[in-house]
């Protein structure tokens, strides 16, 4: 792995593949960790957002502004990352509506006007991200690797803050 990426080239990969991937495990330091479904929302690069149910360990950690960790890691594209920030809860009907999946939809009989929908931001504070290239190139690293005893270029390596 790269060590030496710059944390601004590294930060836009972690943005454009995370996009792309449907899921992880969120976790809170009270709490274990559960695979949630994230969401982003429009240009904002500070955040992560769930939507949950009321009553559940997730909603009751971001009504208290709770730490959060969530974990990706995604082969197909080429993502790994260990994600830090805070939770808390959004009320905010336009930004519920932008963020309304079939996903979410599969979850709540009464649609987004359920009462039982939670939406919860998760802020950013950093990441430790690993950004490979897979492929073909993976395996060409691990047999140059094999046969000169020099450690595989596995992608990229480093954290980001937000």
């Amino acid at each position: 792995m790269k060590d030496h990426t710059p944390q601004s080239e590294l930060k836009e990969t972690f943005w454009d593949r995370i996009g792309d991937i449907n899921a992880g495990m969120l976790a809170t330091p009270s709490d274990r960790a559960r695979p949630m479904s994230h969401t982003l929302h429009d240009d904002d690069r500070t955040a992560l957002w769930f939507i949950t149910a009321h009553g559940t360990d997730i909603a009751d950690a971001a009504k208290k502004g709770s730490a959060a960790t969530y974990l990706v890691a995604c082969q197909h594209n080429k993502l790994y990352a260990t994600v830090e920030g805070a939770l808390d809860v959004v009320t905010d009907p336009k930004t519920l509506d932008d963020l309304w999946s079939p996903v979410a939809d599969a979850w709540f009989e009464g649609g987004q006007k359920d009462p039982d929908v939670c939406l919860v931001r998760m802020k950013l504070s950093k990441a430790e991200v690993w950004a490979t290239d897979g492929g073909a190139k993976f395996l060409f690293e691990i047999a140059k690797a094999n046969l000169t005893d020099a450690k595989p270029d596995m992608g990229d390596h480093g954290v980001v803050t937000f």
